[in-house]
């Protein structure tokens, strides 16, 4: 009877050390060895999912998976990373604590692509609108974009078990980007990252980070139904998938009426769908998160990722790092960051936020005061808002033309080509007309474009300045796709015009005066 009591009091005390007085306790070598495994499952998801992005929308992908360690090599150049280690760059510079406008301006003015969200986001900074306006719906179309859930990855990873610091430094960055559910999305990610270095059970993490969001949320639903479908098909992640897109698959609000989705919530799914159906198995995990399609490297990307800090660097299957002993030291692109120093200045700044959140290190060993998740305040981007039609050029009803306005096709760096009209003389004007709550005016960014006055039913709204110059390997070239040049949402139901007139000023670096419209897309209330 004495030695089943030992053994009892043993398995107790052995359970439970990784928490003593309300402390989570982690030496500093584990620490540093499951941030590695978080940085590498991020590394490993976004190459092994890659080749598959955006070619599986709205369907499931059931093709062979083209996988190979040398695939790594494509994480090097991935806005995945990069544009989170330039995040991490500025708090090198400027220190963790460094107000919003440093981390939106060094954003803004680095020398790689964009998209979506971020895009905006550069526009508005390039026009003055500063975070958090900077992402607000009012300002950025793409509020509710992927763009802030791929590159949130460092914050949970400088978080292990403190959400609400994760949320805090969250609510900070994600703003500069995004709103409402895409903000949800980069601390959903942030969230599992935090659990994910004390608990090993997969559904275990998945409920710990949905605390992290507000219930009322469209992101915490989405999630709820995952769960639910989980439960009830346990064995049969494709009819849970199929539930979600008939739901969900409609409602992006950037991409609507196209075949793309770039929506967080949708994409956060197939996340949360990758880690209760691969059960914690790391391949496994990334597989249905990559097959589930829509932004299929991003979303295995991010669920490797948390297998990857569960496992920690040394567990996962060596299948899936031994290309990274010789990539390890390799920089990626518009950053001084490598592998390496990614996961030395993760673990200064998880150290960092563990000692300034009360926690302590004593001989080697981390005391991490163990935070309870808090619900982010509700923000909901386009409340109650569908998309209704989608309008060209050739619409003619729908549009009023005064100047000198020339039809072209202008081909993108994909060679995606699509009609155009465009005018550079000042006062040559557009106007939409349209019924419903909202709409906007899509077309081009470019070199030689210039700042137009938008009126919203025959009153002044705002100026923009349409130049743009693609950085990275875009460099030279402009835009069409998603290029919002005018947008307006929650009006009164009825008739409404949006107006655009050609100035005839310009950014410094622009070589014209050019608006250029390609399309509008028009928006109701359910």
């Amino acid at each position: 009877m004495k030695n089943i009591l030992l053994l009892a009091l043993f398995l107790i005390s052995t359970s439970c050390a990784d928490q003593s007085d309300g402390y989570r306790t982690i030496s500093e070598e584990d620490l540093r060895n499951k941030i590695a495994g978080g940085w590498a499952g991020k590394m490993i998801g976004v190459s092994y999912g890659g080749p598959t992005e955006f070619n599986y929308n709205g369907v499931i992908n059931e093709d062979p998976i083209d996988w190979n360690p040398e695939s790594l090599r494509r994480s090097i150049g991935e806005d995945d990373l990069y544009v989170q280690m330039s995040f991490m760059m500025t708090m090198d510079e400027f220190g963790m604590d460094a107000p919003v406008e440093k981390y939106g301006e060094a954003f803004a003015n680095a020398g790689y692509m964009l998209w979506h969200a971020n895009r905006g986001a550069r526009i508005n900074i390039w026009n003055g609108i500063m975070p958090p306006n900077s992402g607000h719906p009012d300002n950025n179309l793409h509020a509710d974009d992927i763009d802030f859930q791929i590159e949130a990855d460092y914050i949970g990873l400088m978080c292990p078990a403190m959400p609400q610091t994760s949320n805090e430094i969250c609510d900070k960055i994600g703003h500069i980007m995004n709103y409402g559910d895409g903000v949800y999305g980069g601390m959903f990610v942030s969230a599992l990252y935090a659990a994910a270095y004390f608990e090993d059970d997969v559904k275990e993490v998945l409920h710990k980070s949905m605390k992290s969001l507000p219930a009322e949320s469209q992101y915490y639903q989405i999630l709820c139904d995952v769960l639910d479908g989980y439960d009830r098909n346990p064995d049969d992640w494709k009819k849970t998938w199929k539930e979600i897109y008939d739901k969900w698959g409609e409602v992006d609000i950037c991409c609507a009426l196209s075949e793309f989705n770039i929506d967080a919530k949708l994409n956060g799914a197939f996340i949360a769908m990758g880690l209760l159906y691969g059960e914690g198995d790391f391949e496994k995990s990334m597989e249905i998160s990559t097959r589930c399609g829509a932004d299929s490297d991003c979303n295995p990307s991010n669920c490797s990722g948390v297998i990857g800090i569960i496992l920690g660097y040394d567990n996962i299957p060596s299948e899936w790092t031994r290309y990274i002993d010789e990539i390890e030291d390799s920089v990626f692109i518009y950053t001084d960051y490598s592998f390496n120093i990614a996961v030395d200045r993760t673990l200064h700044y998880a150290k960092q936020l563990i000692l300034e959140n009360g926690g302590k290190v004593e001989d080697g060993i981390l005391y991490i005061k163990d935070q309870e998740p808090t619900p982010a305040k509700l923000e909901v981007s386009f409340p109650g808002t569908v998309p209704k039609e989608k309008i060209t050029i050739d619409d003619e009803d729908y549009w009023e033309w005064k100047g000198d306005w020339q039809t072209v096709q202008q081909a993108n760096q994909w060679e995606y080509e699509e009609k155009q009209k465009q005018a550079d003389q000042e006062g040559s004007e557009v106007v939409l007309k349209f019924n419903g709550t909202g709409a906007v005016v899509l077309g081009r960014f470019d070199i030689d474009c210039g700042q137009v006055d938008i009126f919203v039913d025959g009153q002044f709204y705002r100026s923009r300045d349409n130049y743009y110059k693609m950085m990275g390997w875009g460099a030279g070239n402009g835009w069409l796709n998603g290029a919002h040049l005018a947008h307006v949402m929650n009006l009164e139901p009825g008739d409404h015009t949006i107006k655009m007139v050609i100035t005839g000023k310009k950014n410094e670096k622009s070589t014209g005066t050019k608006l250029k419209v390609a399309r509008a897309i028009v928006y109701d209330k359910i």
